[in-house]
């Protein structure tokens, strides 16, 4: 299994396992647009794709041709008139992940001097003029400007035309990995800026460009990196086109565990891999399928999250450590939700716009599209198991900076067990210690739900956690279904609700009501339709931060 290899000819010439992405060239070459963005999550498979374009376009002494023999663009029309045909400029940033601007740029000069130390043959000959030969001169013995980098590709562009008297392919893998470095380390508006002129000056207006590709993990076009680059095409992973160049189809991964006699547990790796939705195609994740039919034992792992940096997506989800977003706790039951997507993101929005939030989840690939509602609103869930166990771990890490562990289990024993004053004692203990009273405003009961809701997770392994779903004649607040039918476990339903009168004792009878509420819309009905008999039905009754507990159980 090719694990890592994101080198095409190395792949095939030590005959590693390759499902065939090469209609991803005729697509390309067919694209009516100059120059195409394809934004898509990380580890599904950029680089290589583009380090397969370079090897089937570049024009070189080799006989590349042999590298794509028997795969689908061999049949093309294309394949005759384009293979091996053009020059072409190959970067790709996606190690650049510096601390500092200086740092950064540094190597992004290494970078641009290796890829004109890939065509030093330019120097041979009279062909280019004395001020172009000097420029390549200067890159490649590190005495060129700063300016004359933002210039590089088109230089360079230039002068493989005129040496080749053929236009110019090329191609930038994950060209946002600079920016996210500099968002997250402050040197944001450097690198943008940099970015911007060496792209623009490459690919905008260029008469030397045949073809520019790009790949990335967002689409950051408002942020003037793509700035009057009106030949540009995007196709995020929202759209048909591309769609099945990127990761494994269905179909693919049936092969592939087929190949390595696995197919018996296709199930399995469905409901850990499976989920992502580019355009109209169901995806699996490349890398985790990858390692999964490498592994002896079969066992499903978070791979693909065990690869990532996921502090970012920490801070946003909590709102910076200060609160769990309802939404995740709603999701990580298996909901979806009606949340705004934007094409676009400009990354120092995100600590601005909460909304922002969901667009940034889903084009990284911790989220998945189910359908459009209406104009930005979108339907969106969790993709798979894999990516579920992140945000469960996400929610364990938060607590675990607000308040010791042992509390909490002792609170979940509590509910196990059937021991409401347990429950409602280290509630309270865990409720004062990490609510604030500005947490409360006109939507208090959702802030205890959520948080309730993300206390929970240690219980996921056991029990089935709802919320807010229909039963009887209502909709209970949240429910503990003991998994796979086991009757051995109790069945819990709780219901919280405000206490909004100034009277002392006025919470004796909001827990009456609450009890006389489950009760009467009877939301214990779907405990009962499995086997489940003996149920807890829990009442908490709120004030600020201060609270009360009551129950009956049904037995």
């Amino acid at each position: 299994m090719p694990i890592g290899v994101s080198d095409f000819k190395k792949l095939r010439e030590q005959k590693f396992f390759y499902i065939d992405k090469t209609d991803f060239i005729r697509e390309i070459v067919e694209a009516s647009a100059e120059v195409i963005l394809l934004p898509r999550p990380r580890r599904f498979g950029k680089t290589l794709n583009l380090d397969m374009l370079k090897v089937f376009f570049e024009k070189t002494e080799e006989n590349t041709a042999a590298l794509v023999k028997g795969l689908s663009i061999e049949k093309e029309d294309c394949f005759k008139t384009h293979e091996g045909k053009f020059p072409v400029i190959f970067i790709t940033f996606k190690d650049i992940k510096e601390s500092s601007w200086e740092s950064c740029f540094r190597r992004l000069k290494l970078l641009i001097q290796a890829e004109f130390e890939r065509h030093e043959y330019l120097l041979d000959g009279d062909v280019l003029q004395k001020r172009e030969r000097a420029f390549i001169q200067s890159i490649l013995e590190d005495t060129a400007k700063p300016p004359d980098y933002s210039d590089s590709l088109l230089v360079l562009s230039k002068c493989l035309h005129k040496y080749h008297d053929q236009a110019v392919i090329v191609l930038i893998d994950e060209y946002d990995t600079p920016v996210h470095a500099g968002y997250n380390n402050g040197y944001y508006d450097e690198v943008v800026g940099f970015i911007r002129n060496f792209l623009s000056g490459g690919l905008k207006d260029n008469s030397h460009l045949y073809k520019g590709v790009l790949t990335g993990i967002l689409r950051v076009a408002k942020e003037s990196i793509f700035s009057g680059l009106n030949n540009l095409a995007v196709y995020t992973l929202m759209v048909e086109e591309f769609s099945d160049h990127f990761g494994f189809t269905d179909d693919e991964v049936r092969r592939l565990l087929s190949d390595y006699e696995a197919l018996q547990y296709y199930d399995e790796v469905a409901k850990w891999y499976n989920g992502y939705r580019f355009g109209d195609k169901t995806i699996y994740n490349p890398w985790s399928l990858i390692n999964y039919v490498n592994s002896k034992s079969k066992k499903p792992l978070p791979y693909w999250i065990n690869t990532g940096d996921t502090s970012m997506i920490d801070s946003l989800a909590t709102r910076g450590g200060k609160e769990i977003r309802e939404e995740i706790g709603m999701m990580l039951e298996g909901k979806s939700v009606e949340l705004p997507v934007y094409e676009t993101i400009v990354l120092r929005d995100l600590d601005l716009r909460d909304d922002l939030l969901w667009s940034f989840l889903l084009f990284t690939g911790y989220l998945r599209p189910v359908k459009h509602v209406d104009e930005e609103i979108w339907e969106l869930c969790i993709p798979n198991r894999e990516v579920r166990m992140m945000y469960r771990d996400m929610i364990k890490r938060w607590f675990a900076t607000k308040i010791e562990r042992n509390q909490l289990l002792e609170m979940i024993r509590g509910l196990e067990t059937g021991d409401v004053k347990l429950f409602e004692r280290m509630l309270q203990k865990v409720v004062i210690r990490i609510m604030s009273y500005h947490d409360f405003g006109g939507e208090s009961e959702k802030v205890y739900h959520a948080l309730v809701l993300g206390m929970l997770v240690w219980l996921d392994g056991k029990y089935d956690i709802r919320s807010n779903r229909e039963s009887g004649y209502g909709r209970y607040d949240i429910m503990l279904k003991p998994k796979d039918g086991n009757k051995n476990r109790i069945g819990i339903v709780i219901e919280f609700k405000l206490v909004e009168s100034a009277d002392s004792d006025a919470y004796k009878q909001v827990l009456k009501d609450a009890l006389k509420q489950i009760k009467d819309r009877k939301y214990a009905t779907e405990l009962r339709a499995v086997g489940i008999t003996d149920i807890l039905e829990i009442a908490v009754a709120f004030k600020g931060k201060k609270l009360w507990v009551d129950h009956q159980r049904l037995v």
